[in-house]
């Protein structure tokens, strides 16, 4: 679904991604870990074409889209779920999600069903929703796009744990029905627990990749990389 090989990202002349390649295959969940500031960002961005890769291929659903601006590739079935939520603030819940619809299969019932608070918050403005609240309404607002991929940029942050536990639910039923999610996340608990799949970047460059039963069972990888000290 979704392949990125020996990208190349910089900000002006800072050389942020360093040959990061890795792959998303079709209704998986991928998660990218590390601590901050080691570029998960950055490979967002590559990849959605908000900063384009200097060098190499992001390839979705075979199609090399390297260079194509954001719309094009979301219109080609992309969904993001960015980092800090970006929901507009002056907007009402209802505004906030229609402003997005497009496609059909997600629709405004089905949203409710999944996230019945959005319906009882629906004439409230964005910015008088909970940091959690405003989580489900960046969430719900991608799907509604109609996308088959997402990209979810640390949706646990700031979360309480009760949230983040949801947050969890959620993707997990995202991935039952059929989705491809490559999921960014400093929570590695709640990373491990719905991905397929893991990588860890470090300094622009992937320094690990494995099962996420393989991740568990490597204390020294947790330590060095994600922090985790045993």
């Amino acid at each position: 679904m979704l392949e990125l090989q020996n990208i190349h990202t910089y900000y002006g002349k800072g050389h942020i991604l360093y040959g990061v390649s890795l792959n998303v295959a079709e209704a998986s969940v991928v998660a990218l870990l590390g601590r901050n500031g080691m570029g998960k960002t950055t490979v967002v961005r590559s990849i959605i074409g908000f900063t384009p890769p200097h060098s190499g291929i992001v390839r979705f659903k075979g199609q090399e889209i390297q260079g194509l601006p954001a719309y094009k590739i979301c219109q080609m079935g992309m969904g993001l779920v960015p980092q800090g939520r970006r929901i507009f603030p002056s907007l009402s819940v209802g505004e906030n999600l229609l402003i997005g619809q497009r496609g059909k299969g997600w629709t405004l019932d089905k949203i409710h069903s999944l996230f019945p608070i959005l319906k009882e918050r629906a004439k409230q403005r964005g910015n008088l929703l909970s940091g959690g609240e405003q989580q489900m309404l960046c969430i719900a607002r991608a799907l509604l796009t109609n996308p088959d991929f997402l990209l979810m940029d640390e949706p646990s942050e700031g979360l309480a744990p009760l949230l983040v536990n949801e947050v969890g639910n959620i993707i997990a039923q995202l991935k039952r029905e059929g989705f491809s999610i490559l999921l960014v996340e400093q929570n590695v608990s709640l990373a491990l627990r719905v991905c397929d799949y893991v990588y860890i970047l470090n300094h622009g460059e992937i320094v690990y990749h494995s099962t996420p039963a393989e991740l568990a069972k490597n204390e020294k990888v947790q330590a060095e990389y994600i922090g985790i000290a045993k």
